[in-house]
């Protein structure tokens, strides 16, 4: 496939052959730098413009090369995201994906501890302990050399480590308190609500000032109780329609859409069969990949 506005030579459309295989990939390892599908996408169409200009009869590895290149580019967008974040109105959250055909353990709240890791560590945390990248070719990637390398992935895991679930949650378990979440929160019952929050929950709602939410995370069952009294309320005044329910940023979760017409994704974190984090996509920036 030809990008829009590049002309259809037969050089491009070469180039395309080469490229579009490894798309997914690396639109996969840019979304994961990045947080916004957007981003991702822009990044990866700034390396295939690279990549028609590349002497490619030179590049033994394209698959190594591309993702070099997409990888310094995703470098570069961190620290003007960075310097947005700092003036974004309420909590952040990374663009919703919802049933990933490839799917990997990088779940919702990993995105957000990996925000707080410094850039190189990032990088160097995802090619190697998510896409499995040896550390030779990270090095490279990053320019630093292998033993810093490894000193950084170490720095990372020691930072991600408690946002990594200590046990694997069956997909169909998860669904199920997904379904009893959203009917609870629905039909105002608060005593079903209450049974499905552990006592350390927190909820993160992101609206970007676009759409009102929460300016800052509501931590605690209590708190988070009267929240849900006061959005029961609502529901059942305005409506909210079910669109879809499945898996969000790997956790388990539902599509709605709710009165103002735009979508909304909520994403649970489940331990032990409770809910521990509650995660509400409310901005419409972030959604429109989802039309």
């Amino acid at each position: 496939m030809t990008p829009e506005g590049i002309p259809g030579t037969a050089d491009n459309a070469d180039a395309a052959v080469s490229f579009d295989p490894l798309r997914p990939l690396l639109t996969r390892v840019a979304y994961r730098m990045l947080g916004s599908v957007a981003d991702a996408e822009d990044v990866v169409q700034d390396a295939f413009l690279r990549w028609l200009a590349t002497d490619r009869s030179a590049v033994r590895e394209p698959a190594a090369f591309l993702r070099r290149t997409v990888t310094r580019l995703c470098l570069d967008q961190i620290k003007s995201a960075r310097r947005q974040r700092e003036t974004y109105v309420g909590p952040w959250l990374p663009d919703p994906l919802v049933e990933e055909e490839e799917e990997d353990d990088v779940t919702l709240p990993l995105m957000l501890a990996l925000e707080r890791l410094s850039p190189l560590e990032r990088a160097a945390f995802l090619l190697h302990d998510v896409f499995g990248v040896a550390f030779e070719e990270v090095a490279k990637t990053i320019d630093r050399d292998p033993a810093a390398t490894r000193q950084l992935a170490a720095r990372a895991r020691t930072h991600v480590r408690a946002a990594r679930p200590r046990y694997k949650l069956e997909k169909e378990k998860g669904l199920e308190i997904a379904n009893a979440f959203f009917a609870a929160s629905r039909s105002g019952d608060m005593g079903a609500l209450g049974a499905l929050l552990a006592a350390d929950v927190g909820m993160w709602a992101d609206g970007g000032g676009k759409r009102p939410a929460a300016a800052i995370p509501i931590l605690g069952k209590a708190l988070v109780m009267k929240v849900h009294r006061s959005l029961a309320v609502l529901l059942r005044k305005y409506g909210s329609t079910l669109v879809h329910a499945g898996m969000i940023n790997g956790l388990p979760g539902f599509v709605t859409r709710e009165a103002d017409g735009e979508f909304q994704t909520t994403a649970l974190e489940i331990e032990d069969g409770k809910i521990t984090g509650i995660y509400v996509m409310r901005n419409p920036d972030k959604l429109r990949h989802m039309h």
